[in-house]
């Protein structure tokens, strides 16, 4: 062999060494998990109902409830997990990078994002819509109003990319003020240095509650943009914890759907005379063992939680302070959009 052909041979082989060596190590995120004891859950740096530490340290919301069954499914217990909270622009970097192992922060399911990013999403744990906080002082009052104005968008968001399609489709203009947090956007607002601040529902009642004046003196416009549908998100090569993630959201959508609540799940799948619980019990085995998984992941996932409905409600819904309609959230039989495919 020339010398020419001994170092392409040579570069070859490193190539295929190191493809060998990124599946294995995307390919084993559920031993990685096990051996570590803990699951590391990217989530916001904190918004209201989605995720938000508190004064005691102590996270909460729909994205952290979605962890604390993961964790409960993958380690038996929901406590297991420790909460990084990522900027917007930080967060595919840092699951790409292995800071994360699931990034289940208030994400917008694209198809761009998992055609060029390398990643995958697992399912729609939340749709939303973008909509507009403003001041009552600036005396707008619906969308046509912003029509050239200056807008607050949140850097590394796709909301600047949602603006120019309805914008341009109605052949108005905008200048986009990218910021790093919604923080830093609502303190934007506040100074005058933008007309709106653009992002998701819950971000805006959050951002509205606490920003300087009072929450008296900014509005929600009623207009929303475009559907967001938000949900977890996995590297590319690691089909075990891609499946395992997303039947967790399927499994309390599940639950939800024939009943099964954070205080019955277990008493309901005990007792031999009913044959959902049956059937969900003769293949909770066969895909623990596929999966690498202790026996009773479901069950551990909805007895740390509740199914969808209570997760929706305690966080953002009817128990908590947002009080957010379900709207495209509600089961498909209640005119939603939620919906779990067959277990079997």
């Amino acid at each position: 062999m020339s010398r020419l052909g001994k170092i392409i041979a040579a570069i070859l082989a490193a190539w295929t060494l190191l493809l060998l060596s990124v599946a294995v190590q995307a390919g084993d995120t559920i031993t990685r998990i096990k051996a570590r004891k803990n699951l590391r859950c990217g989530v916001s740096d904190g918004i209201l109902g989605l995720s938000m530490q508190d004064q005691k340290e102590q996270w909460s919301g729909i994205d952290v409830d979605f962890c604390r069954a993961l964790g409960a499914a993958v380690l038996g217990d929901p406590d297991k997990v420790s909460y990084v909270p990522l900027a917007a622009a930080a967060r595919f970097s840092a699951l790409k990078g292995g800071s994360v192992d699931v990034l289940v922060r208030n994400t917008t399911w694209t198809m761009e994002r998992e055609a060029v990013l390398g990643v995958l999403f697992t399912g729609v744990l939340f749709y939303d819509g973008q909509g507009f906080l403003v001041s009552k002082s600036s005396g707008v009052q619906e969308l046509s109003q912003l029509n050239g104005a200056t807008l607050c968008v949140v850097r590394g968001t796709n909301h600047e990319g949602n603006l120019s399609q309805l914008f341009g489709a109605k052949g108005w203009d905008f200048q986009p003020l990218p910021l790093e947090s919604p923080a830093s956007a609502v303190e934007a607002l506040h100074e005058g240095r933008c007309k709106a601040y653009t992002s998701e529902k819950p971000q805006l009642i959050s951002a509205r509650s606490e920003a300087a004046g009072g929450s008296e003196q900014y509005i929600i416009l009623p207009e929303e943009v475009s559907t967001v549908p938000m949900g977890p998100v996995v590297l590319w090569g690691d089909d075990e914890w891609f499946t395992l993630v997303r039947w967790i959201l399927f499994t309390l959508i599940r639950a939800e759907e024939g009943g099964y609540t954070e205080a019955n799940v277990r008493s309901r799948l005990d007792h031999q005379d009913d044959y959902r619980a049956r059937s969900w019990k003769e293949l909770d085995g066969l895909i623990a063992k596929s999966l690498n998984i202790d026996p009773g992941w479901g069950i551990r996932a909805v007895e740390s939680v509740g199914n969808y409905g209570e997760v929706f409600d305690r966080n953002l819904g009817d128990h908590s302070s947002l009080k957010l309609e379900r709207g495209l959230n509600k089961l498909w039989k209640d005119g939603g959009l939620m919906y779990a495919p067959p277990f079997r």
